[in-house]
């Protein structure tokens, strides 16, 4: 399959929660490689189903040189004390602002042969896993900032040359 084009905060579709997947079919099989295929680019350490226009529960991730899938994951647990750790998004290009996340995540799901799987980490890896599934959810970055992180982020969204 492709790299597919990634949607830009304001198309409805990001804030649209995912369905998850029944069958796994062809279909689903060229989803799965079009996201590894979307994530593959440098510095991208995610790609939810919703970002490349597909409503259905899957994403991928691309951290420290480890690259895979889940389809119909669940954040199962988070531990940790809560941070905000600097965060962006392609479907908000240029953007970074400080989130709050657990330092560790564990995401349930299965894969193309419909076998159990589970990633978890932390760092970076927590931090996509916990961004990944809540695009699945139709929640942006954005939509967890303090009151004062959002005000400036819709300002710079406002004034960007991609909105």
């Amino acid at each position: 399959m492709a790299e597919r084009e990634i949607r830009i905060f304001g198309d409805p579709i990001l804030k649209t929660a995912c369905e998850p997947i029944g069958e796994i079919t062809d279909k689903v099989r060229g989803l799965v490689e079009d996201l590894l295929d979307s994530v593959a680019l440098p510095g991208r350490a995610g790609v939810a189903a919703n970002q490349i226009g597909v409503g259905l529960r899957a994403f991928s991730y691309n951290v420290d040189g480890q690259i895979g899938y889940v389809i119909n994951p669940v954040l199962v647990e988070t531990r940790g004390e809560p941070e905000p750790v600097d965060e962006g998004c392609l479907s908000v290009p240029g953007l970074w602002y400080p989130t709050v996340r657990y330092p560790f995540a564990r995401v349930t799901g299965v894969d193309l042969e419909g076998n159990a799987i589970e990633v978890s980490g932390t760092g970076v890896l927590a931090q996509a896993l916990q961004h990944e599934t809540d695009h699945l959810d139709g929640t942006l970055y954005l939509d967890r900032l303090d009151k004062e992180n959002r005000r400036a982020a819709m300002k710079e969204v406002r004034e960007s040359s991609w909105f």
